[in-house]
């Protein structure tokens, strides 16, 4: 198999892993944008999995107004549309939340994480093309959870046991990207990713075989981020050397 092809069957394989766990009853709501968005995901590995990078941006999971309406790693319908070119038809999750609707890309909403992340490649890199040249991004965890309220429920306050079983899966997908696009850094869209890279990678980090790091996460509810999150991450980008 090609790379494209690689990374599509290591993403069913994560799809198809996450799907058959059983999570806490406070978490009455799952999406899973791998199956209901599948054809926009492929899309983007498609369009720009062809081809090694040497920096892989990871993210936590979907956000409800980005790759839970998208199927693309912090997919804000704009930047999706207007700077990524895609833009295609979207299904419905199994058990969809009145509060957390899935319109795909007629989504009226925008993710300002997804905004902000994907304005400051485009403004520093101009095309996708040149961006993905030698830059790709993802998230380790595919679900999106949330409770009976439409509260956003992130992975990282799953019981114990849930996280072991969920992160063992992410943990192999995450491995299998980096070997698949041979990736030099691995770099956490904040603490929980930055975590779960050193775990996940702990032998290829601990040998040098793989450097990480982690850039501020461009949520709103971050007050850093809101002072100026791509002059943060710029900055953070260059004491690694990279970005110079």
């Amino acid at each position: 198999m090609n790379r494209t092809e690689q990374l599509k069957y290591a993403a069913r394989e994560l799809s198809a892993a996450v799907s058959k766990l059983k999570f806490t009853e406070e978490i009455t709501h799952i999406y899973n944008p791998l199956e209901y968005a599948w054809e926009a995901h492929k899309l983007y590995l498609e369009k720009y999995g062809d081809g090694a990078k040497k920096i892989i941006f990871l993210g936590m999971n979907p956000g409800p107004w980005g790759m839970a309406q998208t199927g693309l790693p912090f997919g804000e319908i704009d930047a999706a549309v207007n700077w990524l070119g895609i833009k295609t038809t979207v299904g419905k999750p199994e058990n969809e939340h009145p509060k957390r609707m899935v319109d795909g890309f007629e989504c009226s909403r925008s993710e300002v994480s997804g905004r902000r992340l994907w304005g400051l490649m485009a403004e520093r890199f101009r095309t996708p093309e040149a961006f993905f040249a030698e830059h790709w991004v993802a998230n380790y965890c595919p679900m999106s959870f949330m409770t009976e309220s439409g509260k956003n429920f992130t992975p990282d306050k799953l019981p114990r046991a849930e996280q072991e079983e969920l992160f063992a899966a992410c943990d192999v997908h995450l491995r299998a990207t980096v070997e698949i696009l041979e990736a030099e850094w691995v770099l956490g869209i904040g603490k929980f990713a930055e975590t779960r890279i050193n775990t996940a990678m702990k032998t290829e980090v601990e040998t040098g075989k793989i450097k990480s790091g982690t850039v501020l996460h461009p949520s709103p509810a971050s007050p850093a981020a809101n002072r100026g999150w791509a002059e943060a991450a710029t900055k953070k980008m260059r004491t690694y050397g990279l970005w110079v």
